[in-house]
């Protein structure tokens, strides 16, 4: 990729990937973020079956694993079909990440290990952990320094550090490189913002250009435009997270206008074979995770599965009425068969950003 003074000069080409990004094998450049509560292993092969390159766990806790959590334990597994996987890791010490990461690799294996320094959440932050660890550079490099001897690539996710921070962005990632991570995702927002504002971009594409292939975007990534702006200024992969628990079917579209083949059905303009991976989706969260965790995600998901669909209003009260899956697969059964249901206008016209919680 050629360089002009401050912008690039040519577009993001697909045609180089598959390709090794941060020592991981990898189809593209669109991957799952880490998401508390979210990203279990269902969503995690769902996103994959949409398209996304990479999958990586919630954060998981490394206090969790040291004391044994039959909870954080179970955050560990993995299914067939979901790799590659990156592991998420959290910590607010080097001792305690260490030996949370030897432990993960005793029961499970991964394609890289994770350290979050970009949660803002206070419940992680409080303890020194997450984008704590932005006010911390040298206990940060020193994380990342530790995890290397564990032979994986070390990824690490951080946003825009705070004013008393005493390194910028540029700093940060710069430093966290030296010491030995192969790779660095930057959200560009500062942890009071939470997911608040605008994220920079700006930062997020000058690390990129300081460090060619080493640097990922997170961060308002809801449209497939988004994505692109972010790889054709020289960002090495895009995580998507709100826009696309928002709308999942975001994905297949961005690989689509970036490039990428994409399997026709989840491009159709009719719904109907997107509702049926919907329900796929949920049938397979019931059987692993259980009731509550099904109604609660396909909630989520489904509004974005909704909205821009002519005629789809009194559906969508249905589903998000529904209190068994057992209602909700029979509203969205009803919904596929009913004449009212309308086809597909502009979803990207009707896309609103969803600011809940996000890494």
């Amino acid at each position: 990729m050629r360089w002009t003074e401050g912008r690039t000069e040519i577009s993001f080409d697909a045609g180089s990937f598959p390709a090794k990004v941060g020592g991981v094998d990898v189809e593209n450049p669109v991957w799952l973020a880490p998401l508390a509560g979210i990203t279990i292993p269902p969503v995690r092969s769902f996103f994959r079956r949409l398209g996304v390159g990479l999958v990586h766990t919630e954060m998981v806790s490394c206090a969790g694993l040291v004391h044994g959590s039959r909870k954080t334990f179970s955050m560990l597994r993995t299914a067939d079909g979901e790799r590659p996987v990156v592991l998420q890791l959290f910590a607010a010490d080097t001792e305690n990440l260490l030996e949370g990461a030897r432990t993960a690799l005793d029961r499970s294996s991964f394609e890289a290990l994770g350290v979050n320094m970009a949660c803002p959440m206070p419940k992680v932050t409080r303890r020194g952990a997450g984008s704590g660890l932005l006010e911390r550079p040298e206990i940060a490099a020193a994380m990342v320094k530790a995890l290397v001897r564990l032979g994986l690539p070390v990824w690490v996710k951080i946003r825009k550090p705070p004013m008393t921070s005493p390194m910028d962005t540029l700093a940060f990632s710069g430093m966290l490189l030296e010491a030995g991570a192969s790779h660095v995702c930057i959200h560009g927002r500062q942890p009071s913002q939470k997911y608040g504002g605008k994220a920079d971009s700006s930062v997020v594409l000058g690390a990129a250009r300081a460090f060619p292939g080493r640097i990922a975007a997170s961060g308002d990534i809801f449209t497939p435009g988004d994505a692109k702006r972010m790889l054709d200024g020289g960002c090495s992969a895009v995580f998507v997270a709100r826009g696309a628990f928002r709308d999942p079917f975001l994905v297949p579209e961005i690989l689509n206008h970036c490039g990428f083949p994409v399997d026709p059905g989840n491009l159709a303009d009719s719904p109907v074979s997107r509702m049926d991976l919907m329900i796929s989706l949920g049938e397979r969260i019931l059987s692993e995770e259980g009731e509550k965790a099904a109604i609660v995600l396909l909630k989520r998901f489904l509004s974005g599965i909704f909205r821009g669909l002519y005629g789809a209003s009194r559906f969508r009260q249905a589903v998000s009425r529904s209190s068994s899956w057992g209602e909700m697969r029979a509203a969205l059964e009803e919904w596929k068969a009913s004449p009212e249901r309308g086809e597909q206008c502009d979803r990207r016209e009707t896309f609103r950003r969803d600011r809940s919680p996000g890494g």
